[in-house]
């Protein structure tokens, strides 16, 4: 018999009690739909957009920067200023897209954060904070169901707050945690050398990118027929823009596509939906960057691009290439994605150091990029495609294996956090 059950069977051996979640949780917002009596106290917070959260960004804080996605990052408390905050805490994002993640997070210390919906204790000799993170944590797939919303998606925080959780007695609480994170740690340790494989896999597959896309030293007969142009020849080059927050009617129901750093990391390098979106009355001149286009940043975080596949708009920090009438048949723009990895680096060493960092735009459109013969980029971008799915493809070789893992640490967690229901008025509550 394990610990945690000789700890049931001594301390609950009838059941554990549930508590609907607004009983034993405090949340940083009254909500709409939830009665006033299931939520007599709140703890507000004042919260950044994510582009104005990356912009803090420090790489040697101790103020952690809480995102409504997966990205982690660090700022400093001067930086923070009014936004900064100090608890033990467990977050849900306010929105997100359709397929994208619900992160659900944990934290203990002085952050600030994004839009996200904040939870706490409403009494820690009751419920533990931790404990109640790897709870939501074993119900994720369900919180999911309860957003609610075409484009950004919201959750219904009456449903997540009707939630039943169980509450065993503290101790058992206390066990559960120290097993969990014992168990994470190992988990984090295990992914950590698959990951470092998985590292050198990606490092083996960039060198073999930039092998096939360095053109300097290639001998005849492919030297002779690959054509070398400015990247203002071979593209419109357009600026990104963000429409204003002032007026609603630019943001509300939106539709179009409106990308910013946190799609890519997010949802990878080629886009065809963004998190958040626009309505046409936002674009300037009604003109979009057109589908099978790229968007490279610019400034701030330079030298990340993504290729669009759907009519859409990015913010200011990227500019957007989209290739000339005159070259469509020239060119393929999964071939120029790649090579786009060539020229990120050169973005990287090509930079204005007076002010704002950013690219020297006027050497970038004098930048002489390679336009080999449409049949031999076909057969680099079939090349590089198979090395992507080797490298990224969840459904083979070590991402697998890493999916795996994580399958196995979510049904042992879920397993410690199973109760006997205990039935209400039949015995009396668990000491």
């Amino acid at each position: 018999m394990s610990r945690i059950e000789e700890m049931i069977r001594e301390l609950c051996p009838e059941g554990v009690e549930y508590k609907q979640l607004w009983e034993v949780t405090v949340w940083d917002k009254k909500f709409n739909a939830v009665e006033r009596n299931k939520q007599k106290k709140v703890y507000s917070y004042k919260y950044l957009l994510a582009s104005e959260l990356f912009d803090l960004e420090q790489e040697n804080g101790d103020v952690r920067l809480l995102s409504t996605g997966e990205y982690i990052g660090w700022t400093t408390e001067e930086l923070a200023g009014e936004y900064l905050y100090e608890g033990e805490i467990v977050t849900i994002p306010w929105g997100k897209s359709i397929g994208a993640k619900n992160p659900i997070k944990y934290y203990k210390g002085k952050f600030v954060t994004a839009d996200n919906r904040i939870a706490t204790s409403l009494n820690t000799s009751i419920l533990s904070n931790k404990y109640l993170y790897y709870w939501m944590m074993s119900q994720s797939d369900a919180i999911d169901k309860f957003y609610r919303g075409a484009g950004i998606k919201h959750p219904n925080m009456k449903d997540v707050l009707d939630m039943e959780i169980p509450v065993p007695p503290l101790a058992i609480q206390h066990e559960i945690v120290n097993i969990l994170d014992k168990f994470t740690e190992l988990e984090a340790e295990l992914e950590a050398e698959l990951e470092a494989e998985l590292e050198a896999r990606r490092k083996q597959y960039e060198y073999y990118r930039n092998k096939l896309l360095s053109f300097n030293g290639i001998t005849p007969p492919l030297k002779n027929e690959v054509k070398w142009l400015a990247m203002s020849e071979v593209f419109e080059m357009k600026n990104g823009y963000t429409p204003s927050k002032a007026k609603p009617e630019y943001w509300t129901n939106g539709t179009i596509p409106w990308f910013r750093m946190e799609d890519i990391r997010m949802n990878g390098r080629i886009l065809s939906d963004s998190i958040q979106h626009i309505t046409p009355e936002a674009v300037k001149g009604g003109r979009l960057f057109p589908a099978n286009s790229i968007i490279v940043a610019t400034t701030a975080t330079i030298g990340e691009h993504a290729l669009i596949i759907a009519d859409s708009l990015a913010n200011q920090r990227f500019t957007n290439l989209s290739i000339r009438k005159s070259l469509i048949d020239e060119l393929d723009m999964k071939f120029f994605f790649y090579y786009m990895f060539i020229v990120d680096e050169w973005c990287k060493n090509n930079t204005n150091t007076s002010g704002f960092e950013s690219v020297d735009m006027a050497k970038f459109k004098k930048l002489m990029i390679p336009i080999p013969p449409m049949a031999e980029q076909r057969r680099i971008v079939a090349i590089l495609d198979k090395f992507e799915v080797l490298v990224n493809d969840i459904s083979e070789g070590l991402p697998a294996e890493i999916a795996a893992r994580r399958r196995q640490y979510e049904y042992y967690r879920d397993q410690l956090l199973t109760f006997k229901h205990k039935e209400d008025g039949k015995i009396q509550p668990c000491s």
